[in-house]
């Protein structure tokens, strides 16, 4: 079995954990959008800001991590 060189490797690992990266910053800001609506009683509207600001920050990271590995 042929072993990768640690540059290889190194690449492996951080795109093996771009996806998860991607959909829990998703999930972390709904979750709290959500709560806030909940506690604050303004639903749907922190729900939909933190939906968003977590997708950006997914993308936003997903973005670095691809820069990082050109």
């Amino acid at each position: 079995m042929p072993i990768l060189p640690p540059d290889q490797l190194r690449t492996l690992g951080a795109l093996s954990t771009l996806g998860l990266s991607f959909v829990l910053a998703i999930v972390i800001g709904t979750a709290v959008g959500w709560w806030l609506d909940d506690t604050l009683g303004t639903s749907p509207i922190c729900f939909f800001i933190f939906f968003f600001l977590g997708l950006a920050a997914g993308v936003l990271n997903v973005y670095r991590t691809m820069s990082r590995i050109k």
